[in-house]
């Protein structure tokens, strides 16, 4: 049996963060770093659309993406003169009909109260703007003049695990099949090598595979993997000027180099828990919902051809759609940093830095992160993002 003061479940941006953030706020006890899966070939991390923006309808969730902006903006003092993650600041586009603009208005104005350059355009100052968008039905939309925009998601994780790498971290590779409790407190974690680590604290980073480490622990979380699938098409025309533009259903789009991505279909409100297991894209999610809304958002891409797709897992709260921060009521020495929703890659650091300070100064200095405890979750309180792309 191996002794460390800090256990990290789940290695990607969140776990990844977390130790970094450690060392880097002083802490000089022992870190393993758990990952069952060190090439992420199947991480939430990897298998996103890798893209950062502040449009949140609620202050904490702004303030966490601002954090990882700020990063971008600092990255090669924080990483090296090399640390490139390819950033491509062309903003996000969020589309609205007549009946959904109050609920615009009032996101719009928790990011200008926090500082976004977030602006709320017309349809007809939209047209101006974008002259290649179709703004049928729409009558307003939100856009990102700054500080959003896409990345390089294993640029953007290897920066991290390098930097891992001269912090004196262990690096485990195995999967986590037991947690012991005693009282109120998390002893030891068991993995499927059958080594046992013992641990002061224990961190869940596991990411959508979060909820099934917390019942190890007998603690209940409501957070489980949900497929969405991410398709590459080509399309005759190119559009050096569009953002990630989101439809008022939900699909989305956006330019990747010389061809588009595009996502967004599943119907959130009747899915259940994804197969973990599952990483086959649902090819007529394109065909039957997403297809249709692209052509008639943006009348060029009526003649498109689909090339490649990928699916992979939100780490889904299906409380509320938010994270869960912070340590356990009871047994204060287990640590949630879970069920960001398709969020994680973009506050990834800033929850790291969060649970790094929780850990060696007792509290939060940066970010307060209290409204994300697990209290919320114990009482069935939400505490609901609106914005869930």
């Amino acid at each position: 049996m191996t002794q460390y003061d800090v256990v990290i479940i789940g290695g990607a941006i969140v776990g990844s963060s977390v130790a970094y953030y450690l060392r880097e706020e002083g802490f000089t006890g022992t870190i393993a770093l758990v990952e069952r899966d060190p090439q992420f070939t199947h991480a939430a991390t990897t298998l996103s659309c890798a893209s950062i923006r502040q449009q949140f309808s609620i202050p904490e969730n702004i303030r966490l993406s601002q954090f990882t902006l700020g990063l971008f903006r600092r990255l090669k003092q924080e990483f090296g003169s090399d640390a490139d993650i390819g950033f491509r600041e062309n903003g996000y586009l969020i589309l609205a009909t007549e009946e959904g603009l109050p609920v615009l208005k009032a996101n719009n104005e928790a990011q200008q109260a926090e500082g976004a350059d977030i602006v709320i355009e017309d349809a007809q100052a939209l047209a101006r703007r974008f002259p290649w968008l179709s703004l049928d039905g729409i009558a307003a939309g939100a856009f990102g003049r700054t500080g959003e925009g896409w990345f390089d998601a294993h640029a953007y994780l290897q920066l991290f695990r390098r930097a891992l790498r001269t912090k004196n971290i262990d690096f485990v590779q195995a999967s986590v099949t037991g947690i012991e409790r005693q009282g109120d407190r998390i002893v030891s974690v068991t993995l499927d090598n059958g080594e046992r680590l013992e641990a002061g604290i224990v961190v869940n980073a596991a990411g959508p595979n979060a909820g099934k480490v917390s019942s190890l622990a007998g603690i209940a979380l409501p957070v489980e993997p949900r497929k969405r699938s991410v398709f590459v098409f080509e399309a005759r025309d190119r559009f050096d000027d569009m953002p990630l533009v989101v439809d008022p259903g939900g699909v989305y789009v956006r330019p990747e180099g010389s061809v588009y991505i595009t996502g967004g279909a599943e119907d959130e409100e009747h899915e259940g828990a994804a197969d973990p297991t599952d990483f086959e894209p649902d090819w007529s999610l394109f065909e039957e919902k997403i297809w249709p809304v692209l052509a008639t958002r943006v009348p060029a891409f009526e003649a498109i051809k689909a090339t490649r797709a990928w699916a992979g897992h939100y780490d889904y709260n299906a409380l509320d759609q938010n994270a869960v921060i912070g340590p356990h009521p009871e047994m204060s020495n287990f640590i949630f940093a879970n069920g960001f929703s398709g969020h994680g890659l973009q506050q990834g650091p800033a929850v790291g830095r969060a649970i790094a300070e929780l850990i060696v100064h007792g509290g939060y200095r940066t970010i307060d992160c209290t409204v994300f405890g697990y209290e919320r979750i114990r009482e069935n309180r939400p505490y609901r993002e609106l914005n869930v792309i």
